[in-house]
């Protein structure tokens, strides 16, 4: 293990036309040239992880699940070291990416700043819990969209035919080497109808739910849709010819086919979640042979009432997840969470999360974030530091008061709020009251160590040096 009494002092000239690998130039004042100097390897750290993979000067990024290498590729291997989460080689992360791994707190080290999921849910994330300890989760939104939609068309068919039960049947055939004998006999069984003329209803007009609803309308549907918080980008993707309702009920009650496409939140609807949000309720509003498509989660549906309609009926469930009241139900199609399972997906997903991680960790740029609020400042001027803190009153007076008080100018600053979490972005000139050097060290203590603050980060000179973390009192750099 690493020694975890490391103080190093980062010595950096500050050029005027120094650009990092994103495009983004830092400028100087008058052309002056500075030197700035951080702390970095102080305090007790949780761990520096396995001293045979630690590579100091570079972000460390820790990956759990396969992640494409396409996308791990946009890691500049001069300012980054990728190593996978499993068997503790990188547990000494800045960042972490992932995609289904459960991830638990006792792996995300002091020492992590971010974490990305390649995909757009975030459930197996304790967002809560990493909010609290101050760090931004990410995800990937529209990243799989088009090959979850691609499945969502296919269920409408299967729905539409019964593909699965003729393709089943003429494997019995086969194995009895009946097929040619029976096959015109027996297609009769497995009838159907067809798209066209008929009415998708589309529950969430995210980017899943708008392609579906333009692929639809192009195939020849009449297509509705529900979206209480609907944006303004998202609405301006929806087909013109889409009619949006006022209650999921109004919604699906004329519709053939039923398109889910809405995040899952626990709780009940009654509490503000979408558990089961597909109950009897809703269900009672189905025509009697409505086919409803899953592809967005299976806690969704309450299982049950989606029984009790398959059984009254001709109704038919086409979902993405497994449902143990559901799997063998004559009227029910479940498939093994295929939605985002195609090359392109993957390499998209993993390429946006880590361009996200990238911009995040080199310029302090918060986008796509489940628990942060979007932040976005200009190129650098000067020294950018960033600092996250709870939402209360008066922090920001604080935080840039103890900049006045170094004699510290602030060139630009924004700062941004969501729920219990707030986050500065600040330049700063370095050139101070000191000429040509300037320390940090004591001021970025003296920020961190503020009632409230939860973090802080110098993103200058050694990639992966200048992060300081007040937790529970005790500073660590």
């Amino acid at each position: 293990m690493l020694s975890a009494r490391v103080l190093t002092s980062v010595k950096r000239s500050f050029q005027p036309t120094a650009v990092s690998s994103l495009g983004t130039t830092v400028r100087g004042l008058a052309n002056r040239a500075w030197e700035v100097e951080i702390e970095h390897g102080r305090g007790e750290w949780k761990t520096y992880g396995n001293i045979g993979t630690f590579k100091e000067g570079k972000h460390r990024i820790t990956t759990f699940n396969k992640i494409s290498p396409k996308g791990l590729a946009r890691f500049d291997e001069e300012k980054y070291d990728v190593k996978a989460g499993e068997g503790g080689q990188a547990v000494n992360a800045h960042a972490i990416l992932l995609r289904s791994h459960k991830l638990q707190e006792e792996e995300v080290a002091h020492t992590v700043r971010a974490i990305a999921r390649c995909g757009a849910g975030t459930n197996n994330v304790p967002v809560p819990r990493m909010t609290e300890l101050g760090i931004p989760v990410f995800n990937t939104p529209g990243a799989n969209a088009n090959a979850v939609k691609e499945l969502v068309l296919c269920g409408m068919l299967l729905g539409s035919r019964r593909v699965v039960d003729g393709i089943n049947h003429m494997k019995d055939l086969g194995a009895q080497g009946l097929a040619k004998e029976r096959v015109e006999k027996d297609k009769s069984m497995f009838g159907g109808r067809e798209l066209k003329g008929k009415t998708l209803c589309v529950l969430g007009l995210g980017h899943i739910g708008a392609s579906t609803a333009r692929d639809a309308v192009a195939l020849g549907m009449d297509v509705t849709g529900y979206d209480p918080g609907l944006s303004v980008s998202s609405a301006l993707k929806l087909p013109r010819e889409i009619s949006l309702m006022d209650s999921i009920a109004s919604a699906v009650s004329d519709a053939d086919y039923i398109s889910l496409n809405i995040p899952y939140i626990k709780g009940s609807p009654e509490e503000g979640g979408t558990h089961g949000i597909i109950g009897s309720d809703v269900i009672d509003n189905f025509k009697s042979d409505a086919v409803l498509l899953n592809f967005a989660r299976g806690e969704l549906v309450d299982s049950d009432a989606m029984k009790q309609f398959l059984d009254s009926g001709d109704g038919r469930y086409v979902s993405d997840f497994p449902d143990d009241a559901l799997w063998d139900h004559k009227n029910a199609v479940i498939l093994p969470h295929l939605g985002a399972s195609t090359g392109e997906a993957e390499d998209a997903a993993a390429a946006m999360a880590a361009e996200t991680i990238r911009d995040f960790l080199e310029n302090g740029t918060i986008q796509n974030s489940v628990n942060f609020p979007q932040t976005k400042l200009p190129a650098p001027e000067g020294v950018r530091i960033t600092v996250v803190n709870k939402n209360q009153p008066g922090m920001l007076a604080q935080i840039t008061d103890t900049f006045a008080k170094a004699n510290l100018n602030i060139l630009q600053q924004i700062n941004q709020s969501r729920g219990d979490i707030a986050y500065n972005v600040i330049d700063i000139d370095p050139a101070g009251d000191n000429g040509d050097h300037v320390s940090l060290k004591e001021l970025q203590q003296e920020v961190t160590m503020l009632d409230g603050v939860i973090n802080s980060r110098i993103l200058f000179g050694t990639p992966g040096a200048g992060f300081a973390v007040n937790r529970d009192g005790q500073y660590f750099v």
